[in-house]
C-alpha cells in the first residue's frame, strides 16, 4: 500500500481522531507485531495505552491521518500486544510507507532529545515556531536536524565490479566503497578521494544514480557509479579488511535489499544479464 505523506512541523489547533504513533525507546520502535508482519499503533494519544512520553513531535499527515513521533523513557515496558523493535529488523515487516516515515521519525526524535541545550553556550533551547529547529534564547544559535552526507560508489571494470569488506561486516559480506563527505568537498571530490584512500585506484565517468536516507543514526547516502580507469588494488587496512573484483554472476554475500548498495548492485547485474541476452540473440 502507498500512502501520501505531507510533512508539517506544527499540529493543527484542534487535532481530532487517532494518529499514527512512531514512539521510540532509544532507537527501538513501538509496534503491534506478529511473527510475519508489524504495524504501528493508531491512537488518540499514547496515554490510551498507559504510556507517558518524554517529548512528542508532530510529523505531518500520512494519507490524511496525523502522524506523531515520541521519545519514551528508557525503562518503559511495551503495552500488552506490543513490542519494541529495531528498524533493521522491521524491514519487510512494516509497510514501505510506514518504514520510510519511521526512518524520518527516529532522526527527529534523536535530534530533539540531543538539542535540549545549546551547543554554544549551554542554555536551554526552545522550539522555533514554524520550523523544525530549536533556538537558544540566550545566544540565538539555531539548530536544525543533523544530516551526515556520505557517498557510495559502484565501480565497474567490464563485467566485474569492485566489492569491499569492512571490518565490522558480517561473515562473508562484501559491499561498495563508501565514505563521508568532508568539509569543503564536492560529492565528486569525495568519490575520488574515498576510492583513492580505500582501494588505491582511479576512476572515470562518475555518475549520480540516486540517494537514500539512512537513519543509522542520521546519514544521507548518495549513490554513484564509476568506471575503473587505472591502478592496482591497494587497500587501507585501517578502513577495510579486503577488496576484490567480482564477476557479476559470481558475487559473494552482498547487502540486503533495503540498502542503496544493493540497489546499485542489482542494477549492474540486470544490465549485464541484458547484455548477455542480446549477445546470445545476435549469435543465433
Amino acid at each position: 500500500m502507498s500512502r501520501a505523506f505531507v510533512p508539517a512541523v506544527e499540529a493543527p489547533p484542534a487535532r481530532s481522531g487517532a494518529a499514527w504513533w512512531f514512539a521510540f525507546r532509544g532507537d527501538r520502535l513501538l509496534v503491534e507485531a506478529t511473527e510475519a508482519a508489524a504495524t504501528l499503533p493508531v491512537l488518540p494519544d499514547l496515554g490510551a495505552v498507559g504510556l507517558v512520553p518524554v517529548r512528542v513531535q508532530y510529523l505531518g499527515t500520512l494519507d490524511g491521518r496525523d502522524a506523531c513521533s515520541a521519545e519514551l523513557p528508557p525503562e518503559v515496558e511495551p503495552p500488552p500486544g506490543m513490542a519494541f523493535a529495531g528498524l533493521r529488523e522491521l524491514y519487510g515487516r512494516l509497510d514501505d510507507d510506514l518504514y520510510a516515515l519511521a526512518g524520518r521519525a527516529v532522526q527527529i526524535v534523536e535530534w530533539d532529545r540531543s538539542h535540549q541545550f545549546c551547543g554554544r553556550c549551554g542554555s536551554p533551547t526552545a522550539p522555533l515556531p514554524g520550523e523544525r529547529a530549536r533556538r537558544c534564547p540566550a545566544c540565538g544559535l539555531v539548530s536544525f536536524p543533523r544530516l551526515a552526507p556520505a557517498v557510495i560508489v559502484l565501480i565497474q571494470r567490464g563485467d566485474e565490479l569492485l566489492l569491499a569488506r569492512g571490518h565490522h561486516f558480517a561473515a562473508g559480506m562484501y559491499g561498495l566503497v563508501a565514505g563521508f563527505v568532508e568539509a569543503g568537498e564536492s560529492l565528486e571530490e569525495t568519490v575520488a578521494r574515498e576510492i583513492r584512500e580505500e582501494v588505491g585506484i582511479t576512476v572515470a565517468n562518475v555518475r549520480y544514480v540516486g540517494s537514500q536516507p539512512w537513519p543509522y543514526p542520521h546519514q544521507l547516502m548518495i549513490g554513484f557509479t564509476a568506471e575503473y580507469a587505472g591502478g592496482e588494488l591497494r587497500i587501507d587496512p585501517g578502513e577495510i579488511a579486503d577488496a576484490a573484483w567480482f564477476r557479476w554472476d559470481a558475487l559473494p554475500r552482498i547487502p540486503a535489499k533495503l540498502s542503496i548498495a544493493r540497489r546499485l548492485i542489482d542494477a549492474f547485474v540486470a544490465k549485464q544479464q541484458q547484455e548477455l541476452a542480446r549477445e546470445r540473440s545476435a549469435a543465433r
